[in-house]
């Protein structure tokens, strides 16, 4: 019998990756990589030069088509796999990455009228410039006693669709004025694969207030907000909404001719990243918590009943897998500190002793770093370098490192770095076990379990929890390729469930990381630290960080 195939593309922050998997076993046959031509726009638009504000990051959404043009054919022509025997293809993004477009499904950014205009583009899922609008949302639907509230753990982000597009509204009636829809940019680019146009139930549960029994708060809701938005979700936020691993429908023919697949190839409904990734790892029951772990982290978890959790980012049926409940909450950001600290503040020796040893940086420290025992560098930090995602939900807060001497070391500062993240996980951990949704392992995925060996050792003793990683390299796109094989069904070669795929093709490493005891001990006495400066700089007993803020926008 003929080997059958799907492929999975994930869409990141900076780039693109297409991975051709193999549906018998999931073995990830070939891979490609494109580099987004435009990368993240958070300075000047391109072309233009038009400077952008603080806390802007936008995308240019042909990059996202690039991605398809270069990256698929790649994979196709390195693996020698005849393109009739790729049945199906999903992808997963970033979100909440959105962008308006017109009747005929074209962003506004590429129209030559609305390219110098920032909101014509696609807002990134870090764009942050919307804290204003999410603060009045969260402020009238406390007040109004919305019941959507506590399923989002008691806060709307800033990140998401709706402070995004009111955004929009308020300093681009313009844009908002044109747009016929705002839509998810995963679902835009399922639109430009198959000619349909369908939002998909994670993105829609988890970045647009939308749920599967009641649809989006009511009207007048949303008139409260702003009269202008009455009809917002009738009319700029219509479509059917399709639970994941459906068949958004078949490749068209021009996307054929610019991917190499076969024209009518089964197209999944699109899908975030970190949600892709938990069948990727196997997990598809409840009790195990996933980790996908790159410049961010995103924790899913499954429960059977809905839970209110302080800080989630929310909990939606069928949101992960179908049948339960799907938990998210997340860390804003987690490698990218790391990177920070790499790029910005790492003296040039030791940028000068990792090119001697002819190791990358990352490397250099980790080694130095891992060398210490927990504690004896003397320093605690707050990860809150690009705001707080959960459980605090406040992206004006900022990092924090205490206990330096003239005698620290960058390794220690290091170290300290990663354990403060791993602290952030532990919040967000307890968060959900202390509230009846239960946390028994963590799994980790993305691509800082499979780089940093000392990162994962302190998150099992910050955590005390045992954790399996994904033996994949590629779990969100190997994840996606998954929800393609569900979307061309059983007939075609593919599967009828998503259970039934992991059940197949879901891979973790033999080796995992188990908690030290002493380690443990320590780091106790560690995050009962952290708990203090979480709760003293986080909940208003000092709002330090947000007045520096504030007067560093006035002297800009």
């Amino acid at each position: 019998m003929t080997k059958k195939y799907a492929i999975g593309v994930d869409y990141g922050t900076q780039s693109g990756r297409a991975v051709l998997v193999d549906l018998s076993d999931g073995t990830e046959v070939a891979e490609h990589v494109t580099s987004y031509p435009h990368h993240v726009i958070d300075d000047a638009l391109p072309g233009s030069g038009i400077k952008l504000e603080y806390d802007w990051a936008l995308q240019h959404p042909g990059d996202y088509i690039e991605v398809l043009r270069r990256s698929v054919p790649a994979v196709i022509r390195e693996s020698g796999v005849n393109a009739a025997d790729i049945i199906g293809l999903g992808i997963d993004f970033t979100a909440c990455t959105m962008l308006p477009v017109d009747a005929a499904g074209v962003p506004l950014c590429m129209r030559s009228h609305w390219k110098e205009n920032p909101h014509a583009y696609v807002k990134l899922w870090k764009h942050h410039a919307a804290q204003d609008e999410a603060n009045l949302i969260n402020e009238i639907a406390k007040k109004r006693g919305e019941k959507f509230l506590p399923r989002y753990g008691g806060k709307i982000s800033s990140e998401w669709m709706m402070a995004k597009i009111w955004q929009i509204l308020n300093e681009a009636p313009e844009i908002y004025q044109e747009a016929d829809l705002f839509l998810e940019a995963t679902d835009w680019v399922i639109a430009q694969m198959t000619g349909n146009t369908v939002r998909n139930s994670c993105t829609a549960g988890y970045k647009a207030i939308w749920h599967k029994q009641e649809g989006y708060p009511g009207k007048d809701f949303f008139r409260a907000l702003d009269p202008r938005l009455e009809n917002l979700t009738e009319t700029k936020l219509r479509g059917e909404v399709l639970p994941l691993g459906s068949r958004a429908g078949g490749l068209t023919e021009e996307m054929a001719g610019i991917t190499g697949l076969q024209a009518g190839t089964a197209v999944a409904v699109g899908n975030v990243d970190a949600h892709a990734a938990v069948p990727g790892v196997g997990v598809v029951g409840p009790g195990k918590l996933v980790m996908a772990m790159g410049t961010s982290i995103c924790h899913m978890l499954l429960g059977t009943e809905e839970k209110q959790v302080e800080g989630m980012c929310g909990v939606v049926e069928d949101g992960i897998i179908p049948g339960y409940m799907g938990y998210e909450a997340g860390q804003s950001a987690v490698g990218d500190i790391f990177e920070w600290y790499v790029e910005e503040a790492v003296p040039a020796y030791v940028k000068e002793a990792a090119a001697k040893e002819d190791v990358n940086v990352h490397v250099w420290l980790e080694k130095r770093a891992a060398a210490y025992k927990p504690g004896e560098t003397g320093l605690l930090a707050l990860d809150w370098w690009n705001g707080n995602r959960s459980v605090l939900v406040d992206t004006d807060l900022t990092g924090l490192l205490v206990g330096m001497t003239l005698l620290t070391k960058p390794e220690e500062i290091y170290r300290t770095l990663l354990e403060a993240t791993a602290f952030g996980t532990r919040k967000i951990v307890e968060a959900f076990h202390n509230n009846g949704v239960e946390v028994n392992e963590l799994y980790a995925c993305g691509g800082l379990p499979q780089k940093n060996r000392l990162l994962m050792q302190i998150y099992a003793d910050v955590t005390n929890r045992e954790i399996k990683v994904a033996d994949s390299k590629q779990t969100p796109a190997l994840g996606a390729a998954m929800f393609g094989a569900v979307a061309a069904g059983k007939e075609q070669g593919g599967y009828d469930s998503i259970v039934d795929a992991a059940e197949k093709m879901a891979r973790v490493r033999e080796e995992s990381f188990k908690p030290i005891p002493e380690n443990v001990a320590v780091y106790e006495l560690l995050y009962q630290e952290y708990s203090l400066l979480h709760d003293y700089f986080g909940r208003g007993a000092n709002d330090v960080m947000k007045r520096l803020k504030d007067i560093k926008e006035k002297a800009r």
